[in-house]
């Protein structure tokens, strides 16, 4: 135990045909690296409540039903993240980077694996996308 403080945090693998919504981080945690829309959870917020308000916030697009996929450790630098990821399909719209987001763009794997994308969203991709 490092005694570091933990914060819950969610994001979303918002599916589109064969493409995933990925956002640039504009802060940190993953500052330069591309990563599904997502961030802390505010008080009183559910973990699905969270997951739609960030979405919403960093690309203006909503998600039908949302189930939750995979937890992931994120280190940060001053606290640490437990991170829910939750997967969800496109409902229309075009996204608009907003927040800390400076792009937000539908991406294939193929694509993906050009980027700079953190591993684990990367893994997620492959497997969502049948790699």
């Amino acid at each position: 135990m490092t005694g570091r403080q933990i914060l819950a945090a969610v994001s979303v693998a918002l599916q589109h045909d064969n493409r995933l919504l990925l956002v640039l981080r504009g802060r940190a945690p993953s500052l330069g690296y591309y990563a599904f829309p997502g961030g802390r959870v505010e008080p009183g917020e559910t973990l699905e409540e969270a997951a739609r308000r960030e979405l919403a916030e960093e690309t203006g697009l909503s998600a039908g039903p949302l189930s939750p996929l995979v937890r992931v450790a994120v280190g940060g630098d001053e606290v640490d993240y437990d991170l829910q990821v939750f997967f969800g399909r496109y409902a229309g719209g075009e996204p608009v980077a907003a927040d800390d987001a400076a792009e937000a763009t539908f991406f294939t794997l193929v694509e993906m694996e050009a980027l700079p994308v953190l591993d684990s969203v990367l893994e997620v991709g492959r497997g969502l996308l049948g790699k």
